[in-house]
């Protein structure tokens, strides 16, 4: 026992284990503040820095844009396509400055002003975390610069998507149209949702007249990203559904042939299927390359279109408004037979004026120097021979009412409907109209310039080609159209298909007539019937630019090209079983036989030689 307790000394183990306790006491407490003071420094002082940091390492749902419908012409070719292109676009919430941001950009690729303020303008109406577009269509070289400097470009990206491509450049920028970049108040009027992902929204033509059709369905995916924002791996995926192809009736052949028989000329041509009202060509020269719309046009480009003489943006075909002139002598003649107000065979005396009781001053024949067209005048010789006293006498015998009334139903003074957005209706006037229009009566005089397609009278080209075709198909009433099928499904001619009721003899009579305008040896367009193995029916036209005082004589030599007389042709071919019409204007080209009608007889050769040739599709 002695020899134990000289061993143990529980004072002194007790002062060890004492002092051991202080020890791990104050090393747990020690280490308990540093964990207290390393959670408030997490979770309170560096809260922001933190939530920063999760906000870019998180899944993300961004929308998937849908490839746009694709647009082709009758025989398959493709007239609008969509074709890869390379943007640049930042995400604000990945980047600390982005002023510094788009500077280290401008130094690698050079950024533009325009493109910084669109840039910002999108900033205002955009989602958090959504990517937002600085630069467009990236050529390879700045591409590569880019993906070599990424590591110091936080929040930028490039990204790829599918822009609109017009392979036929001039030639159908009026018809098929373009697309552009949305601007600001049209992103106040769109669907966000609809066109979340898509920067680009049809402006003009088809592409804006079938902007539903062809937008398809916005996707979508959630993907995965890093602190810089690339993207790790998609999640999920819900995909976009394309819009809807279109197929036209236009035909690109004609449509070529059509736009090079101009030269250089301004003017408009409208071609159309007779039996369907589908539209064959429509021609508005000169033209301009839509291509140039698609990323954004230059202000010098733009400006040398807007301010250009020659007007390329305007679209002349459904948009231009021109007096009719003599092409409406048929609709006319039509008009005064089947009212009764005149036979076929009643006759004038022409010595090249007319005079109406009360008025000294005559109205002219466009020959009254020659002594006009003589004796025994009858419609048929003044529609071939372009008598323009016969049609005031006509006028005055018929009245405004009843020539007003049936040249409505030939579409005239009324938009026609088709299937193109800017139509303008033209004028067809009548008391009413000049009441309402100039707050003024109507008087004998106005009927007098009205019946020679003078006046107040205006149409557009292709009103010109609706009203004959519409006598071409003796009295068929269509709707003229432009898209023939949608995703391949024949959407048929227009069901409100009406009809003129008219007297066949006199259909007879004045179709005898048109073709004698082309076939006989007096006829005003004589000049294009060499060579012809079919036979076209026809009527010539000439508008004034500027008036001519009843004792002054027409001379262009005199005058600025701009200020010479428009020329048209109206026409349909074959003559004894019509399948096409056209109605044409050559602006200041003066006679219609010798300049609008050639360009017409190009077209219907077009036509006749491939209704004799198989057709060879191409996609």
């Amino acid at each position: 026992m002695r020899d134990d307790a000289a061993f143990s000394d529980p004072q002194r183990e007790r002062m060890i284990f004492v002092g051991r306790l202080f020890i791990g006491s104050l090393a747990i407490l020690i280490l308990t503040i540093v964990l207290l003071l390393r959670y408030f420094d997490l979770q309170v002082s560096r809260h922001e820095d933190f939530a920063t940091q999760s906000n870019k390492n998180r899944v993300l749902v961004r929308p998937v844009a849908p490839p746009r419908g694709l647009i082709y012409d009758r025989n398959g070719l493709l007239l609008a396509d969509n074709r890869p292109s390379y943007d640049l676009t930042i995400v604000p919430e990945r980047s600390e400055n982005i002023d510094s941001l788009i500077g280290a950009l401008d130094n690698l690729i050079s950024v533009s002003e325009s493109d910084i303020q669109r840039f910002k303008q999108k900033l205002k109406r955009r989602r958090p975390f959504e990517q937002t577009i600085l630069r467009t269509n990236l050529s390879e070289t700045e591409r590569a610069i880019l993906a070599v400097n990424s590591h110091r470009l936080a929040g930028a990206e490039v990204s790829a998507r599918l822009i609109r491509s017009y392979p036929f450049r001039e030639l159908f920028a009026h018809s098929v149209g373009y697309m552009g970049r949305i601007n600001e108040r049209e992103s106040r009027t769109i669907d966000a949702l609809k066109y979340s992902g898509t920067v680009s929204i049809g402006k003009v033509g088809l592409e804006k007249f079938y902007e539903s059709q062809l937008l398809g369905t916005v996707g979508s995916e959630q993907v995965e990203t890093n602190a810089r924002g690339r993207v790790m791996r998609v999640l999920e995926k819900t995909p976009s559904i394309a819009g809807d192809n279109l197929t036209l009736h236009l035909d690109s052949n004609l449509q070529r042939v059509g736009y090079e028989a101009f030269a250089g000329e301004r003017g408009a041509l409208v071609a159309i299927e007779i039996e369907t009202g589908g539209i064959l060509a429509l021609v508005s020269a000169p033209s301009y390359d839509p291509n140039l719309f698609v990323n954004g046009i230059s202000q010098k480009n733009y400006d040398g279109l807007l301010y250009s003489k020659d007007r390329p943006l305007f679209d002349r075909a459904i948009r231009g408004q021109y007096p009719p002139g003599s092409t409406i002598k048929p609709l006319f003649g039509l008009t005064a037979l089947a009212s009764k107000a005149i036979s076929t065979n009643f006759t004038i005396q022409d010595d090249g004026f007319f005079y109406f009781p009360g008025i000294e001053r005559p109205w002219r024949d466009h020959n009254s120097a020659t002594g006009g067209h003589g004796a025994g005048v009858g419609l048929a010789k003044a529609i071939i021979e372009s008598c323009d006293v016969y049609f005031y006498e006509l006028g005055v015998r018929t009245g405004i009412d009843k020539l007003a009334n049936y040249a409505v139903e030939f579409g005239l003074g009324h938009t026609t409907g088709i299937d193109l957005p800017g139509e303008r209706p033209g004028i067809m006037p009548s008391r009413a109209w000049k009441r309402g229009a100039r707050g003024q009566s109507w008087f004998n005089g106005d009927t007098i310039n009205t019946s020679i397609g003078q006046g107040f009278m205006l149409t557009t080209p292709l009103q010109l080609a609706v009203m004959t075709a519409r006598i071409a198909s003796r009295g068929d009433v269509r709707t003229p159209r432009i898209v023939k099928a949608i995703n391949g499904i024949d959407i048929g001619p227009d069901s409100e298909i009406g009809k003129i009721e008219i007297d066949d003899r006199y259909w007879d009579y004045v179709h005898k007539a048109m073709e004698d305008v082309v076939h006989s040896g007096r006829g005003t367009a004589r000049s294009i019937n060499t060579g012809l193995d079919y036979r076209i029916a026809g009527k010539t036209g000439t508008a004034q630019v500027i008036s001519i005082d009843t004792d002054d004589k027409y001379d262009s030599s005199k005058l600025e090209k701009r200020q010479w007389d428009h020329a048209l042709f109206v026409a349909y071919a074959p003559a004894e079983n019509p399948k096409i019409a056209i109605g044409l204007i050559v602006e200041n080209g003066e006679h219609g036989g010798l300049s609008a009608a050639p360009i017409a007889r190009a077209v219907f050769d077009a036509y006749m030689q491939s209704r004799a040739q198989p057709t060879v599709v191409s996609r």
